[in-house]
């Protein structure tokens, strides 16, 4: 019954990264107060609070620079056309969507969307692994909290 209730708590830390979903930083603020909470009563809560937490801030981190490097891509596609917008008398916000710009604006927004539909899966599969008591490492994870 005891190995039960592990599983499931170690369950509970990593599915409560979908708060992410109902307040900015639920993703990293949830399983941080999960793992502080439960981390005294075993390892392996402890050891899957700090992968949960970890992983979350890595993916936060990662998501952050991906939409840092679209930014530039975005707004050079809205002000493609630089020259009209030194001129005041002659402004003209316009969205010039030639293969170079859309490229760039699509590409990159898929890269970031598929980043946020990995981060999903891998959060979904380290619940379900941690449910059967294994001790699941997320890939490509820093360590924050050793």
């Amino acid at each position: 019954m005891k190995q039960n209730r592990e599983n499931t708590n170690a369950f509970l830390i990593h599915i409560s990264a979908f708060a992410g979903f109902m307040f900015p930083f639920g993703n990293i603020i949830t399983p941080l107060i999960a793992w502080q909470t439960l981390k005294d009563r075993s390892l392996f809560l402890d050891e899957q609070g700090k992968e949960a937490v970890n992983f979350n801030i890595s993916y936060t981190l990662y998501v952050f620079l991906i939409s840092i490097i679209f930014v530039p891509f975005a707004l050079g596609s809205i002000f493609s056309r630089h020259n009209n917008i030194l001129n005041s008398r002659n402004f003209n916000l316009s969205f010039d969507l030639d293969f170079p710009n859309l490229f760039g604006f699509i590409g990159l927004g898929s890269v970031a969307g598929i980043i946020y539909v990995i981060g999903i899966a891998l959060v979904i599969i380290a619940s379900l692994k941690a449910k059967e008591g294994e001790n699941y490492k997320y890939p490509l994870t820093i360590k924050f909290i050793k």
